[in-house]
C-alpha cells in the first residue's frame, strides 16, 4: 500500500504531524472496517529515527566534530539511512500504508523511496512540513536549554515548557547547533514537478487541528480513496525476474563458454578444422538440425590453445555487455549470441592467417 514520505527542516514539527496523520488514517481504517465488519483492509506503520532507534548525532557533519575524511565518507548517515531504508520495505506491501517520519531532506534519497514504492505497484505520496527557519531554530534552541537545565537539576524535570510551544513532544532531542545549521543548509526543497516529489501536499506551522485534518482527508482520497491511480512499475523500477534461463550477462557468458568448450573437444592437434556446432543452445550437429541451424567455425592452420579462446571470449563480452537490461534472453538471444560469437571469431582467426 502508499508510501508517505515526510520531510522538513530539522525542528519543524514533522513528528508532530506525522503522529497526527497516524491518528487521521487510523480511524478511517476502523471506521471502514467497522461498516464492513470485516478484517481491516489496511494496516498502519509509523517507521522514524525513535522507532529505529537511531540518535541524532549520526546526521552531524560539522567540521568541528569530525575530520575531512570522515565527513566525505557519510558513513553513519548511509548506515542510518540504510536502517530506515530495510524498514519501509520489509512492510511495504499491498496490504500496508507506511508513514516515513525523518529528515527526508534528499531528493536522491526520496527517488530511491519512490522507485521502491513503484515497484511494488503502490502510491507514494510527500508530506512537507513548512516552517521558517528562525521558528524551527527557536524550537531547537529551546530543546537545548531543557537538556541542559535536566542535567543541571532533576528537579528540571518536572518543570513545563509550556512557553516554548515547539509542538512536539518533551522526550525530543535537539541537535548540536553546528549539526542543525549544516542539516538546514543541505535541505533540498521538494519539488512537485518531478515525478518522485508529486503529488505534493503541504501543512505549514500555523495550520490548526482542521486544516491538518484537511489536508490528512486529502493524502488519503490520493492514496486509498478514489482518487487512487493505478501504479505501474517500468524497466526503472522492476526487479529482475528470477529465471532458470538467467539474465542477458549470464546468457552471454554461458553460450561464449559453451562455445570455447565445443572447439576444444573438437580440433585437431594439427589445426586448420571447421568446426560444426549447433546455433540453438543444447543442440546436437547432426542432420536432423538442417544446414541452417548449425553455425561452422574455420580455424587457422595450428591447434588454438585455451588461453587464446578465452581472450577472445572476454574481448567478445565486454564488446557486447551494452545488452545487459535486455528482455529476450530466452533461446531466440541465447542464438543469436552463439551466431555472432562464432562470426567473431572466424573473423579473428582470418585476420590472423
Amino acid at each position: 500500500m502508499p508510501l508517505i514520505i515526510v520531510t522538513g527542516l530539522p525542528t519543524s514539527g514533522k513528528s508532530t504531524r506525522a503522529k497526527q496523520l497516524h491518528d487521521f488514517f487510523a480511524e478511517r481504517i476502523a471506521a471502514n472496517t467497522a461498516s464492513t465488519t470485516s478484517t481491516p483492509k489496511y494496516r498502519l506503520h509509523l517507521i522514524s529515527d525513535q522507532t529505529q532507534g537511531i540518535q541524532r548525532a549520526v546526521y552531524d557533519l560539522s567540521p568541528a566534530e569530525l575530520p575531512a575524511h570522515v565527513r566525505s565518507a557519510n558513513a553513519s548517515e548511509k548506515d542510518a539511512r540504510a536502517a530506515l531504508y530495510g524498514a519501509v520495505k520489509r512492510v511495504l506491501s499491498p496490504r500496508d500504508i507506511v508513514i516515513l517520519d525523518g529528515l527526508n531532506y534528499i531528493k536522491g534519497w526520496r527517488y530511491q523511496l519512490f522507485c521502491e514504492a513503484k515497484n511494488m505497484r503502490t502510491p507514494s505520496a510527500v508530506l512537507q512540513i513548512g516552517c521558517t527557519v528562525d521558528r524551527a531554530r527557536s524550537v531547537n534552541e529551546a530543546r537545548l536549554k531543557r537538556r541542559e537545565a535536566v542535567a543541571t537539576s532533576a528537579a528540571a524535570e518536572n518543570t513545563n515548557n509550556d512557553d516554548a510551544n515547539d509542538g512536539d513532544d518533551d522526550n525530543e532531542e535537539p541537535y548540536a547547533p553546528a549539526n542543525w545549521d549544516n542539516l538546514v543548509f543541505r535541505y533540498e526543497e521538494p519539488n512537485p514537478m518531478t515525478r518522485w516529489d508529486s503529488p505534493l501536499f503541504t501543512l505549514i506551522w500555523e495550520d490548526d487541528a482542521a486544516q491538518a485534518r484537511d489536508v490528512f482527508a486529502k493524502i488519503w482520497d490520493v492514496v486509498a480513496g478514489e482518487a487512487r491511480k493505478v501504479v505501474r512499475p517500468n524497466q526503472s523500477t522492476v526487479q529482475r525476474d528470477k529465471d532458470p534461463g538467467g539474465d542477458y550477462l549470464y546468457v552471454l557468458e554461458r553460450e561464449t563458454q559453451d562455445v570455447v568448450k565445443r572447439i576444444l573437444e573438437k580440433q585437431s592437434p594439427q589445426g586448420g578444422d571447421e568446426i560444426i556446432l549447433p546455433r540453438n543452445p543444447g543442440g546436437s550437429t547432426g542432420g536432423d538440425d538442417g544446414e541452417g541451424e548449425r553455425l561452422v567455425v574455420e580455424l587457422p592452420m595450428k591447434r588454438v590453445l585455451l588461453p587464446e579462446l578465452q581472450r577472445h571470449r572476454r574481448a567478445f563480452v565486454a564488446l557486447n555487455r551494452g545488452g545487459i537490461g535486455l528482455e529476450a534472453v530466452g533461446k531466440l538471444a541465447a542464438a543469436r549470441l552463439r551466431e555472432s560469437f562464432v562470426g567473431y571469431l572466424n573473423d579473428v582467426f582470418g585476420k590472423d592467417d
